[in-house]
């Protein structure tokens, strides 16, 4: 019957906040006298609420749990899950396991999964009036259902609207007022949704590299702080003084002390280029490829102008140090004869601030790198440019066998055709700078 329905009774008497207690007794006007709180030693799950039972814990329930096989669990397993509501998945798990230990058999903690407990609590405090893992109560003839309608009313189940009461009415459940909601606004609250903030929508299923974003935003912010008629320390908006505005980046000097100037290579601000500033000095210095938009180095302050030391054996036994940088914007007129070459990515955009913005002149002047992935397609437009780009291929990057949890001396040797590609790399930029004549001995 329905009035003796164990999840019934659980859950009426949890509404009403009159929780049930373990006890040694089967008789309910001495199970207050021998509650007790072990599991081991308790026989029977005592109810106060709406009338004093005292039910058997080893009593099946209509909940089914069906991992690992399909089972109608016991009311010790139930009231387990509840006790143990607030704890975390293996804590739950260990406790269920200990008490395994202690109980006799036949008797053992049905291990409910994340799912089904998740199910189960949401039934047992009213959040939901039915479930796939609960089957529906059958009333015997002759009932009318009184208790699950006194569950349904303590949980919040709507009911049709009362005459003068409008949409809302009070009812007496237990001698407890209980706000009953009229059956029509219960029905718009089932179809409202929770709202997300914007953090939570901006979200995507991977992390997004916005590193580009800053290094440009540092030149803006750097020009306006340098703008004639800004005094130092007054901040140029609202939003740029709630934080410190970046120094402007230094332009290009040459060395003083040296007699020649150092050779300038620029690199694609693309995105997806492979060699960009965050992992261009690891690849030309020690002849290792780590992506740019890796972890390890996304973590690191990219800066606006790196420098590189090369030997080039053909043109001086002085090293030379070539300077690096992605954007031509601090540039002065006199810097264009010194670079030497362009790291491409095919996109024509990357040519707007050049001095010579059309591709076949640019390249008819300075030597032109591409380097993409092996086994990827070269673009069109690098294609369509010929042999005035040069072309260089990178094995594909494997996050398991190049990963930071890789020691560095396996990953080094998993990559060692890195190195094979940056000697060549050199060997093309020495043989472009010797074919100009402008950086001989």
């Amino acid at each position: 019957m329905s009035n003796s329905d164990p999840l019934v009774l659980l859950r009426t008497s949890l509404a009403a906040s009159k929780p049930p207690h373990l006890t040694t007794s089967s008789d309910p006007a001495e199970a207050v006298a021998n509650t007790t709180d072990s599991f081991v030693e308790a026989t029977h799950l005592y109810f106060p609420y709406p009338t004093p039972k005292s039910v058997p814990l080893d009593s099946t329930t209509r909940f089914t749990s069906t991992t690992p096989d399909t089972v109608q669990v016991d009311l010790r397993s139930i009231f387990f899950a509840w006790v143990k509501k607030d704890v975390t998945v293996p804590e739950y798990i260990a406790s269920a396991q200990e008490l395994d230990q202690q109980l006799p058999d036949g008797q053992k903690i049905r291990n409910l999964v994340f799912v089904e407990r998740l199910e189960l609590m949401t039934w047992l405090e009213g959040a939901t009036e039915e479930s796939e893992y609960i089957k529906p109560l059958e009333d015997a003839p002759g009932t009318d259902g009184a208790a699950v309608k006194a569950a349904e009313i303590a949980g919040g189940a709507g009911v049709p609207p009362q005459p003068g009461t409008g949409q809302t009415a009070t009812q007496q459940a237990g001698g407890r007022p209980v706000r009953v909601i009229d059956a029509r606004l219960q029905t718009i609250y089932d179809g409202e949704r929770s709202m997300l903030d914007h953090n939570s929508v901006l979200r995507g299923i991977k992390p997004t590299d916005f590193s580009h974003v800053r290094k440009h935003a540092e030149l803006f912010l750097g020009k306006r702080r340098s703008a004639p008629g800004a005094r130092p320390g007054q901040p140029q908006s609202k939003t740029l003084a709630t934080r410190p505005i970046p120094a402007p980046a230094k332009p290009i000097q040459s060395n003083v002390n040296s007699k020649r100037s150092d050779p300038i290579v620029l690199l694609s601000p693309s995105a997806s280029s492979l060699l960009r500033m965050s992992n261009i000095k690891s690849f030309l210095d020690q002849g290792l490829y780590v992506p740019a938009d890796h972890p390890i180095l996304s973590s690191q302050m990219t800066p606006n102008i790196l420098h590189v030391t090369r030997t080039l054996p053909s043109l001086s036994p002085k090293p030379y140090r070539f300077i690096l940088v992605d954007s031509p914007d601090q540039f002065k007129p006199e810097y264009w004869s010194r670079v030497v070459a362009v790291f491409t990515t095919g996109q024509t955009w990357q040519f707007r601030g050049y001095k010579w913005r059309e591709p076949q002149q640019l390249f008819e002047n300075v030597l032109g790198m591409y380097v993409g992935e092996k086994g990827q397609p070269i673009p069109n437009e690098i294609k369509g440019w010929g042999s005035a780009v040069r072309k260089f291929e990178l094995e594909r990057w494997d996050e398991r066998g190049h990963g930071p949890s890789v020691d560095q001396e396996v990953r080094q040797n998993r990559r060692w055709r890195d190195r094979e590609t940056v000697e060549e790399l050199w060997r093309t930029l020495e043989g472009h700078m010797r074919g100009k004549g402008d950086w001989k001995r």
